[in-house]
């Protein structure tokens, strides 16, 4: 049995979470807390296994609250859910230690596969927040070079053009060029996109089937 909270701006949401907890045998639902200082409370007092965070709290608030929670080093696995969360944000939110992210606007269904694959252990994401069907981006490593290979993993560890070519040895307009074929080989546009697709064939993200 894994316990779940919830940090939401919308008291009446949070009760929407309490339902559909309350039917799944192997989560029980805690709590909810309504700010964020109030969930760092909650996790302090209750240490619930999952907590699920409100992006409605702002972007910027949530990215610095995850932070901080994070360092102190407390045993929870934190899922962010919104209104409307973009591949960038997502992305950022994986490399910051977030174990699930998923929309407001998700079915029951969703939720509870969000919440028992992160009870699991593993990191989970919503199909519908990448901008193009995972399904299209699925690709094997052993079509890129070795060299976009290393482009690629340093994308998901989310670094820039400037800091790749750095980190490589070679300018900023080749890693641009590697960028292009990358592109072209997976059928991705997009270099939040290409890092989330990547995490998800490397094993490191689960998605609902499509």
């Amino acid at each position: 049995m894994k316990t779940v909270a919830i940090c939401e701006t919308q008291p009446i949401t949070a009760e929407g979470l309490r339902s559909v907890v309350k039917d799944c045998p192997d989560l029980e639902f805690l709590r909810a807390a309504h700010s964020l200082p109030e969930g760092t409370a909650l996790v302090r007092e209750e240490a619930p296994d999952i907590l699920v965070v409100d992006k409605g709290f702002g972007v910027q608030a949530v990215f610095t609250w995850i932070g901080n929670l994070l360092d102190s080093r407390v045993p929870v696995s934190l899922v962010v859910w919104g209104n409307t969360i973009s591949e960038a944000e997502a992305l950022r939110l994986l490399q910051s230690g977030v174990r699930g992210i998923i929309r407001k606007s998700c079915d029951a269904d969703s939720m509870v596969s969000c919440l028992q694959a992160v009870a699991g252990g593993n990191s989970w994401m919503e199909e519908s927040l990448f901008r193009e069907p995972p399904g299209r981006n699925l690709y094997r490593r052993s079509e890129l070079t070795p060299r976009e290979q290393q482009v690629v993993e340093l994308v998901e560890q989310g670094l820039k053009n400037k800091e790749i070519a750095r980190e490589l040895g070679i300018r900023p307009g080749t890693v641009k060029i590697h960028l292009k074929h990358i592109f072209e080989k997976t059928g991705v546009r997009g270099r939040y996109g290409l890092a989330l697709s990547g995490m998800k064939n490397r094993g490191l993200l689960s998605l609902p089937p499509v």
